[in-house]
């Protein structure tokens, strides 16, 4: 039997990635021709997908720069079990999900001033991350309005 451990790296990422950009792309060629409809319910399917949860959780706990930033929650880093409770929480709430607070760090500027940072934590991130694959169609396109 495998551990989580192997499951999680024995995902086939290329062929997710393949998934959501095809997706991605139909998006794009729905909203080129000017059919919302079509395009709205191709980015509610882009959010319930398998490939773009696993590739939000992949890029906000492995791939990005601010991976090891905690949120309030104070975790920094997930296990592989966590990435795949993770995965079910995101499932279960997709299109329920509530925030939870943001920690506060505040940072100096030049100036003297300090400017406050705000800092989600790790669901929160995926969360942001699986939204920004369904918007990012719309925003490569001037579609008619």
């Amino acid at each position: 039997m495998k551990t989580k451990r192997e499951l999680w790296t024995s995902l086939p990422w290329k062929k997710l990635q393949r998934d959501l950009f095809r997706l991605q792309k139909r998006v794009y060629k729905a909203v080129s021709v000017g059919d919302k409809r079509k395009a709205k319910y191709l980015q509610k399917l882009i959010l319930k997908s398998l490939a773009a949860r696993y590739l939000a959780i992949r890029q906000v706990t492995q791939l990005n720069a601010g991976k090891k930033t905690a949120g309030v929650d104070g975790k920094a880093s997930l296990t592989f079990e966590e990435r795949f409770s993770l995965s079910q929480e995101l499932k279960e709430n997709a299109n329920t999900w509530v925030h939870k607070k943001l920690r506060i760090v505040p940072i100096p500027k030049k100036d003297g001033t300090l400017r406050m940072l705000k800092v989600p934590n790790i669901a929160d991130r995926a969360w942001q991350c699986r939204a920004k694959y369904a918007l990012y169609p719309l925003a490569r396109c001037n579609f008619p309005r």
